[in-house]
């Protein structure tokens, strides 16, 4: 037989604060048992303590209120699972950018850690044509809206029977960096006629001669190359006009680990050939 506590008690009984489990009452998470009519106090059933403890467990995992309704809502325990296996694989991505970047952090910090020569190679790219999406795209949005533009890429040239005749690249305004917000064209080459479809259309995509450094890791983590490219760049004074320009050898289209994406980070620079 179930028993009844006081707020307090219930507070105590589950470490959930009496401000808390007021403002689950408020936005019907953990409705209290009973509440008297006269006084407006609340009372909560014994029952209920292994379920404040759930909630409690996935609020500590920075669960947000709303899945969490969800869950305990959820009609049987597949579905029940499926959330929580979903917010699971949330945290381990997070947990793994949070990793990622606590190293590079380190190894920024680390002695010498700027004295090291990069691998910079110069290159001429020759002039191709290409599947290509392109858009005004936020940086917040930027992998999200690459990861679409890819997908979609792949998709039309395999639907229309084109070769691909090397890796997908992007090219990139200034204003992406500038300002955050700017046009960004992601492509693929390939062999054939393109036919416009959805968002994608042809392309040609211009000659250009490139200081290049390749990234290991997520395309939206390549600070460091980036940084180690411009500081070549200046030193030689190659710079020029252009849009910076990525080749992705190794990417989401090849393998879902993304400690293994490989990206070439190309910087317009003076003709290297003649």
């Amino acid at each position: 037989m179930s028993l009844f506590l006081s707020i307090g008690d219930f507070s105590r009984a589950t470490h959930l604060t009496v401000k808390t489990l007021r403002h689950y009452h408020d936005v019907g998470l953990l409705e209290p048992a009973e509440i008297d009519p006269a006084t407006g106090y609340r009372r909560y059933s014994t029952a209920q303590i292994p379920a404040a403890q759930v909630i409690r467990r996935f609020r500590e995992l920075g669960m947000p209120l709303e899945e969490i309704r969800t869950v305990m809502d959820a009609p049987d325990v597949d579905t029940r699972n499926r959330h929580i296996a979903a917010h699971l694989n949330r945290l381990e991505a997070e947990l793994g950018r949070t990793q990622r970047a606590v190293s590079s952090l380190r190894d920024l910090l680390a002695p010498g850690a700027t004295a090291a020569v990069p691998d910079i190679t110069l290159r001429e790219a020759p002039a191709v044509q290409a599947a290509a999406v392109t858009d005004t795209v936020a940086i917040d949005d930027g992998t999200a809206w690459m990861q679409g533009a890819l997908g979609e890429l792949y998709a039309t040239v395999a639907g229309q029977n084109l070769t691909p005749t090397g890796p997908a690249g992007g090219l990139f305004t200034d204003a992406v960096f500038t300002e955050h917000l700017g046009e960004v064209t992601i492509f693929v080459p390939c062999e054939g006629p393109v036919r416009a479809l959805g968002r994608v259309r042809p392309l040609t995509v211009p000659a250009a001669e490139l200081a290049i450094i390749e990234h290991t890791g997520p395309p939206i983590e390549s600070d460091r190359a980036y940084g180690a490219l411009a500081r070549y760049v200046e030193r030689h004074a190659l710079a020029v006009q252009g849009p910076i320009r990525e080749y992705y050898l190794v990417g989401q289209h090849d393998t879902p680990d993304k400690a293994r994406w490989r990206t070439e980070v190309c910087w317009p620079v003076f003709r290297v050939g003649s």
